[in-house]
């Protein structure tokens, strides 16, 4: 493999908490009834105004609604210094991972997140991962996934061809997303979304746990360093 692409939320890390959370009260705030978890959930990759019309049964972005989740969001996450039923951890098994794909000879990481570029760098310094990723493309960058612009940015910053290169995500925009690009579709089993709806759009690899990964991919156990 060149380059294996990472969706955050729902494959790295659990951000169920402040997301529902934050959906829920900026729904009450504007005077809307929130649909519930899954339809929160099953929304959650998609840029951030296409998502919160789409959950708000909305043919066109709210810019009050977003704005509003967004403003909700960050208090949240300040709160979460101290709150941590707000944390957003990753899932077990993650950081030992990508510590042992980052040690293969030439193999570059990526993320790709329906998130901005600012929250994603929070999230990347959050966890220490200055460094490990090769390419960060988020919704400041490209359309909202399904387009396929995020993992073809990617594969141009980085010299990776298509058939060289995996997404891996939990949502269906991003199975659609890497089916589109011409690239290998992984799909996590511990997501926001129903497994068998990934296998349906054409996940090629299903993960039951993150450590599954390089054996899937077909690479060989990395040196330690």
């Amino acid at each position: 493999m060149d380059l294996i692409i990472f969706d955050l939320d729902g494959t790295l890390i659990n951000s169920e908490a402040i997301i529902l959370g934050a959906q829920y009260e900026a729904f009450r705030r504007c005077g809307r009834v929130h649909p519930g978890r899954e339809a929160g959930l099953g929304i959650v990759g998609l840029t951030l105004d296409i998502a919160m019309a789409r959950l708000a049964g909305l043919a066109e972005p709210d810019d009050v609604l977003t704005e509003t989740y967004r403003q909700v969001f960050g208090a949240m996450r300040l709160q979460a210094e101290t709150d941590p039923s707000l944390d957003e951890p990753l899932f077990p098994g993650v950081a030992e991972t990508l510590a042992e794909l980052k040690r293969h000879t030439g193999l570059k990481l990526g993320i790709a997140t329906g998130k901005s570029r600012k929250g994603a760098e929070f999230i990347v310094a959050r966890h220490g991962w200055d460094g490990l990723f090769d390419t960060v493309q988020s919704a400041d960058d490209a359309p909202s996934k399904p387009h396929p612009g995020m993992i073809q940015r990617a594969m141009a910053e980085t010299g990776a061809a298509p058939e060289r290169t995996a997404m891996v995500g939990d949502s269906s925009f991003d199975i659609e997303m890497a089916v589109a690009a011409g690239v290998v579709p992984v799909a996590v089993s511990w997501g926001f979304q129903p497994v068998d709806n990934l296998v349906a759009l054409g996940a090629r690899h299903v993960l039951r746990e993150f450590p599954e990964l390089p054996g899937a991919l077909g690479l060989p156990r990395a040196v330690p360093a």
